[in-house]
């Protein structure tokens, strides 16, 4: 009888095991959520093998398809630079953008290339929302049609999304008398209101330098993170944080599944996760055909007006991102020298940031409209100003303060200036020395000097050329691309090369 109880109770012991399990395992959820973030998307086009808009949306429609759970963000930077944008002002993107939304949009500093009035009309005509967090009118109201925190819930898993744009932007682009505040300070207050407010996820989408990134992963506030800005791809997860920095133009394109577990024990919600990362090289993507189509309308029509020979060099260019920013090219000298030419100026100096083209050319290429315009997308003109050594000095000492960071500010110089730098001494004393026609720049003389509107405007940080005696204006300047097409064509052939006008050491 004993036995026979024994048994029983071993019975009713395994079955109410078995029903405390069910009734587990019918509260514990799963639930695949996708995150895609894009950024930094310039050419419409792409290049030869991978990137553009039509390989861009093949993967978003993809990834949609295979997970309705997916979210799709931009994290910063499509109206400009690009050929076409110099053009239309960025309304070949939002176009091609509408044709497979983004749930988000965090605006980039091009997208006040070209000004505020800009964005906000490119803002309506979009079928996707656009958010930041960090800008403001200068009075603090809100900006109308920017949005904020945006809340998802995905099979009752809460999603906040952050979206914070970049704080520098003010000096790097138009962005009027908006005010931007700190872009790290607000994401992270932002992302920790959102945990208190009942977030299941913290995800933040912005536009920031890996300086910035690191110091919202080391916040521990976020669950994912998609950034832009850097150009680069990187992937990295800390057992807290899932972080994304997404590429160029599309080229690699990065999906972030996290796999959510939903749990309910003793009354309390319980949420864990894991994420896994995927990697699509664009190269392999068949683009999609909708798109595509528009990419070659748009291609015809920028081709009868741009492919154009206007001259040759006789020597290679080169104009890649980490050159331009970093050193003397042949690219820069012909930019320059073209600007002197045309002004009549002493000498001229310009920001590598303004040159745009990232590509190299080899001796004997001939160079075409599109060729210039690429290079220097943005519509700035000449502009002319009588400057003191001092001022030179600073603004100089200022182009080369972020050597490291590969900052656009860095200077690209005509023929007669000599700059020596010492990239290891601190920030604001790295000139060794500055020379015009081989005399020291005296800090007490007056030199004519032709620069771009944009920096003659504080911008990249000359605040230094500020307050200038202006002789020509950004409203009297000509483009530079002009100038530089008028260069080469009257020259029919030209041949810069690097002849130790910025010497770093």
């Amino acid at each position: 009888m004993k036995r026979a109880l024994s048994r029983m109770s071993g019975i009713l012991l395994a079955t109410s095991m078995l029903c405390s399990a069910a009734v587990t395992a019918a509260q514990a959820e799963t639930v695949k959520i996708t995150f895609l973030g894009v950024g930094d998307v310039y050419q419409f086009d792409g290049g030869k093998t991978r990137g553009g808009l039509a390989r861009m949306n093949a993967v978003a429609k993809a990834e949609k398809a295979a997970n309705p759970n997916t979210i799709y963000v931009f994290d910063g930077d499509m109206l400009s630079p690009s050929l076409l944008s110099g053009l239309d002002k960025g309304q070949n993107m939002i176009d091609l953008t509408n044709m497979v939304p983004f749930d988000l949009a965090v605006p980039g500093n091009h997208e006040f290339d070209f000004g505020t009035e800009n964005f906000i009309a490119k803002l309506k005509d979009s079928k996707y929302p656009w958010a930041a967090i960090n800008i403001t009118h200068a009075d603090g109201s809100p900006i109308e049609g920017l949005g904020g925190v945006m809340w998802k819930e995905i099979e009752g898993v809460k999603v906040a999304l952050i979206p914070v744009a970049q704080d520098t932007s003010p000096e790097v682009a138009t962005t009027d008398d908006w005010k931007f505040e700190s872009t790290v300070e607000t994401a992270v207050t932002a992302a920790k209101q959102a945990r208190d407010e009942g977030a299941d996820l913290v995800v933040g989408v912005v536009q920031a330098p890996h300086s910035y990134d690191q110091l919202m992963l080391a916040s521990k506030a976020f669950d994912v993170i998609l950034s832009g800005d850097d150009h680069d791809v990187v992937i990295q997860y800390n057992g807290i944080t899932a972080y994304v920095d997404t590429s160029i133009d599309a080229n690699y394109m990065i999906p972030v599944d996290i796999t959510v577990n939903v749990s309910e024990k003793d009354g309390k919600r319980r949420v864990s996760w894991e994420p896994n990362f995927r990697f699509i090289d664009t190269a392999n993507v068949t683009p999609d055909p909708e798109t595509e189509a528009k990419v070659k309308q748009f291609q015809e029509e920028l081709g009868k007006e741009l492919d154009v020979v206007i001259g040759k060099t006789e020597t290679a260019l080169d104009s890649r991102r980490n050159m331009v920013r970093t050193q003397e090219t042949a690219m820069g000298d012909l930019i320059a020298d073209a600007m002197v030419k045309a002004s009549g100026a002493d000498f001229a100096i310009i920001n590598g940031g303004g040159i745009r083209g990232d590509k190299e050319y080899a001796a004997g290429t001939e160079l075409t409209r599109r060729d210039i315009l690429s290079e220097l997308p943005f519509g700035n003109k000449t502009v002319v100003a009588e400057m003191t050594g001092k001022q030179i000095l600073e603004g100089l000492e200022n182009g080369v303060s972020m050597i490291e960071d590969g900052a656009g500010r860095f200077p690209q110089v005509s023929e007669g200036l000599k700059i020596e730098v010492d990239s290891k001494a601190a920030p604001g004393s790295r000139i060794v020395s500055a020379s015009f026609n081989g005399e020291p720049i005296d800090p007490a003389k007056t030199y004519k000097v032709a620069t771009n509107d944009y920096m003659l405007g504080g911008g990249d940080g000359y605040t230094a050329f500020t307050g200038s005696n202006v002789i020509v204006d950004g409203n009297n300047g000509k483009l530079m691309a002009n100038d530089v097409m008028v260069y080469v064509r009257e020259m029919g052939a030209v041949s810069p090369k690097v002849d130790g006008r910025i010497v770093v050491k």
